[in-house]
């Protein structure tokens, strides 16, 4: 364990309070819009495909993404809504579903995010926190999930930056206490005021694959209402 003592002025904080901190930071807009690239990779590295998806967000609550390429993954999405709500579209069966609990764990389109993973990352009440590291650049916080938790990770482990309190790597533990995936942020920077990871990675551990998100273009506090993150909307065309 690393700690590093709180120098003059500086404020000691507790696992929970820098949580309340990475949540005020992640969900400060009113709402965004994501303009993102995907590319996935396989063991070596190679590239096996590339994607384009746009994402809606407002607040902690409200999130719905779609795929606009490749041709065959057109429309496909998913929407996120509060009480643990979460909804795909399949543009082939023109229907949406709801996804149960129990299969947010499963991956979204072929990606190594899983339908979990693309929902809004707020950490509430159903995680127990503690401080592992209090390093002079960096906290680790452990999580621990409490009865009652809905994720289908048993245990996350979070870098955070000390200075912005944003998340700069995650790593997803299973129910047996294997390390499953683990997710790296890189280029943060200050888009209009708001923190911004430019490029995520995701790694299946599992499966020696991964994904890489890149945000091409992001829009601040357009004006999204409540009533855009709907089934309706889910399955509306694009463009």
């Amino acid at each position: 364990m690393v700690l590093a003592l709180p120098t003059a002025g500086e404020e000691t904080l507790s696992a929970d309070a820098i949580l309340d901190r990475v949540n005020a930071v992640v969900t400060a807009p009113r709402d965004q819009t994501l303009h993102l690239r995907l590319v996935l990779l396989d063991a070596a590295g190679k590239e096996e495909d590339r994607r384009a998806l746009i994402v809606w967000q407002k607040g902690k609550d409200y999130r719905m993404g779609k795929f606009l390429e490749p041709a065959s993954q057109r429309g496909i999405g998913f929407l996120s809504l509060p009480d643990d709500v979460f909804y795909v579209y399949m543009p082939a069966y023109k229907k949406t579903q709801r996804i149960a609990s129990r299969q947010k764990s499963g991956r979204f389109a072929g990606t190594d995010f899983s339908y979990e993973d693309l929902g809004v990352q707020y950490y509430t009440d159903e995680w127990s926190a503690r401080i592992l590291e209090t390093g002079p650049q960096d906290y680790l916080l452990e999580l621990e999930a409490v009865e009652g938790n809905s994720s289908g990770y048993a245990r996350l482990r979070l870098r955070i930056d000390r200075q912005r309190f944003y998340p700069t790597a995650v790593e997803f533990y299973d129910e047996k206490g294997a390390l499953a995936k683990a997710l790296t942020s890189r280029q943060i920077e200050k888009i209009n005021g708001y923190l911004v990871a430019r490029e995520m990675e995701m790694v299946d551990l599992k499966r020696n694959h991964r994904t890489v998100m890149v945000i091409e273009k992001v829009e601040f506090n357009t004006g999204l209402d409540d009533s855009f993150f709907s089934e309706r909307y889910l399955s509306r065309s694009e463009g």
